[in-house]
């Protein structure tokens, strides 16, 4: 229904709305009452135990004397620290993304064979079906690349004559090809909004085999497919960074709780991507890059960390920015000392903000963390540690590369369903009941009254 149309109904809407409201609202003294775990939380903050997975391991705290105490944060990829699966393909100057995905698919490294057979696959099935573009992506064009992305996925479902065989090896081939094409669907969603809805040349390159996944989302995306080598070799470490994070994150949880339903591969993905979306999630990486841009224009030394505390200081009172008292891509639902995606990104931010010429820029992010933290810890009643995590850094990193800011959560969506795919592999192999959390009503009885009464 247009705007226009619902403008007729904007008082009968509003009061709705209130009725809405009121008739919502749940007494917060209730969930001490009955012991919930808000957001599947303890009053901690650590979350509840919902199931097992050997995908991926994350460490924040270890135990002293019988005691938690927070660390520096550690992330493993299926047993395999990813300071040393980074360090392993850097040191070899090879892309990473692809070994990875292999490792989180198949749990285990490839020899240079498998890795190099895979390789071909992902490059042989990085295509989508005949006139897709066209009569898909192009058709019905929008500013929200998620949620193109996500139409698109449902619809692949039209042309998968296997689409609800929930079999390992399907299910397997079915997530090898979303990998592969995610990328294509959010580059070509993006150029087909930048034509339709504000006249920009339609420009859409076909993917090269030869060329890693990092390549070829630049080939794609850029008009003239150039691209330097620290560029796609930072684009591709940002993937490896954001390919997963544990069973817990909503995304993966999501993909868990719709797989055990029994439903079928492209339903599942599209679930997970809907709710990457959210700005509490994969969405916070654009609200980094968004409140930078207003710090850059309030804060005029960037070099005077007082100045920049004074204004960081109104964005957490709720006068600043979007006033939401958050400053973005600082703290994390599990790490407290440190993010280690984070770390490992940053020290590579900063080689690529030498080769742009964004130096100045680094040495402000850098500082906003620094004080940021400070700030924090004096201000907020926080249980645990604040640093900054990988958010932080991954939208300077973007914008370095050019990437525009419609594409932030959709790169992050091309990462992340390699671990959506592990999961649901997972899911399908050790799951046999359907993921049903309780909630307890606390709606008092109350009787019905005829029409004519009320």
């Amino acid at each position: 229904m247009t705007r226009q149309k619902l403008s007729s109904f904007s008082a009968t809407l509003s009061r709705l709305s209130e009725t809405c409201i009121v008739n919502n609202k749940i007494d917060p003294s209730l969930y001490g009452v009955y012991d919930v775990k808000r957001g599947l939380r303890d009053l901690d903050g650590k979350g509840v135990v919902t199931g097992l997975t050997e995908i991926s391991t994350i460490i924040s705290s270890k135990k002293e004397n019988g005691v938690d105490v927070p660390c520096k944060g550690e992330l493993y990829y299926r047993g395999i620290n990813v300071e040393d699966l980074v360090a392993g393909f850097e040191s070899e100057d090879r892309f990473g993304f692809e070994e990875t995905v292999y490792l989180l698919l198949f749990g285990k490294l490839p020899s240079e064979k498998e890795l190099s057979e895979f390789g071909k696959i992902l490059a042989a099935y990085r295509g989508l079906p005949r006139n897709f573009t066209r009569d898909v992506i192009m058709k019905a064009p929008n500013r929200d690349i998620m949620n193109c992305m996500a139409r698109s996925i449902l619809t692949l479902y039209s042309y998968d004559q296997e689409a609800n065989d929930t079999s390992v090896p399907n299910v397997l081939n079915q997530c090898i090809n979303l990998i592969a094409d995610f990328p294509l669907l959010a580059v070509y969603s993006y150029q087909a909004y930048m034509h339709f809805g504000h006249g920009k040349s339609l420009i859409m390159h076909n993917p090269d085999p030869k060329l890693s996944t990092a390549e070829n989302i630049l080939r794609l995306l850029r008009p003239d497919s150039s691209y330097t080598h620290l560029e796609a070799r930072i684009l591709d470490l940002a993937l490896v960074l954001h390919a997963e994070h544990g069973g817990g994150n909503n995304s993966t949880f999501t993909n868990h709780v719709v797989t055990s339903s029994g439903t079928d591969t492209y339903s599942a993905m599209a679930a997970s991507l809907c709710s990457l979306k959210g700005p509490k999630h994969g969405g916070a990486n654009i609200m980094v890059k968004r409140m930078f841009d207003d710090i850059k224009k309030n804060v005029h030394d960037w070099k005077d960390r007082d100045e920049i505390a004074s204004y960081l200081e109104k964005i957490l009172d709720k006068q600043a920015f979007d006033k939401s008292g958050l400053i973005y891509g600082m703290g994390h639902a599990v790490y407290s000392i440190s993010d280690p995606r984070a770390d490992i990104l940053k020290k590579y931010t900063r080689l690529l903000s030498e080769e742009k010429g964004k130096k100045k820029e680094f040495a402000l992010y850098k500082d906003v963390a620094e004080v940021a933290v400070e700030l924090i810890g004096r201000k907020r009643r926080i249980y645990k540690g604040v640093s900054p995590n990988i958010d932080f850094f991954s939208g300077l990193v973007y914008e370095m590369l050019g990437l525009p800011d419609e594409l932030f959560t959709p790169l992050f969506a091309i990462a992340r369903i390699a671990g959506w795919s592990a999961h649901r592999i997972e899911e399908l192999i050790n799951g046999n009941k359907i993921i049903r959390p309780a909630y307890t009503s606390v709606a008092e009885a109350v009787p019905y009254i005829r029409i004519s009464d009320r």
